[in-house]
């Protein structure tokens, strides 16, 4: 895995391939966007989709956690789809996930997914709290926007950039995009698509490129 280290607010953060952000001071891992349970909500709208989605997001899940020794947990919202994507497998593949790892603090910043598809459940011992919660020298956040105090941490936008190689070839890749005073991080889920983004002057993006993350600008 290539990694990438950036400065963000005065902190060293971690890029991962993983789709993922690491804050080694603080032992912190964070994440956005899982939307898990999305496959099993549309399989309840009578639409065929394999299963399964959720079981290889949680084992990229737990690799990164043991990649980088995390000790915390943040997800920046949109954890679970829908209502409807609550099915027993779903939820039974979580808490076996959960179960395999009883010390790892978990935040759960609500989404807007989040206030539908309704709170974690007990047993998985989420601290779940509304936006904007404190960390700083960031703002913890689902919904980009500009924080009264901090460097916000969002996600919501599912983030990409098209690039183009030879041969007019085009790649659509996730990627991190920093702005002034607020970043995005891309989707960890890995069935929620991409919002093609435009950066602004000075932003910086990061792609993720199969298992390395690039600067792109």
């Amino acid at each position: 895995m290539a990694d990438i280290a950036i400065d963000l607010a005065g902190e060293e953060v971690v890029l991962l391939p993983e789709r993922a952000l690491f804050w080694p001071r603080m032992a912190t891992l964070f994440v956005a966007d899982t939307h898990w349970g999305k496959a099993a909500t549309f399989r309840a709208a009578g639409i065929a989709l394999p299963g399964g989605t959720t079981t290889d997001d949680l084992a990229r899940l737990s690799g990164v956690l043991q990649r980088t020794g995390a000790r915390r947990l943040v997800l920046l919202g949109d954890l679970l789809h829908a209502k409807a994507g609550r099915a027993w497998q779903t939820l039974e593949t979580i808490t076996a996930w959960r179960a395999e790892w009883p010390l790892l603090e978990v935040l759960l910043v609500r989404g807007n997914h989040d206030r539908h598809a309704g709170d974690p459940p007990p047993e998985w011992n989420f601290t779940v709290v509304d936006a904007p919660q404190a960390m700083p020298p960031f703002a913890l956040l689902h919904q980009p926007a500009v924080p009264h105090e901090g460097y916000a941490l969002a996600g919501h936008l599912h983030p990409g950039v098209r690039i183009q190689g030879a041969g007019r070839q085009r790649l659509q890749l996730p990627c991190f995009w920093f702005g002034a005073r607020v970043g995005v991080l891309p989707s960890f889920g890995s069935f929620t698509g991409m919002a093609m983004i435009t950066p602004a002057p000075g932003d910086r993006v990061y792609v993720v490129a199969d298992t390395e993350v690039l600067a792109w600008r």
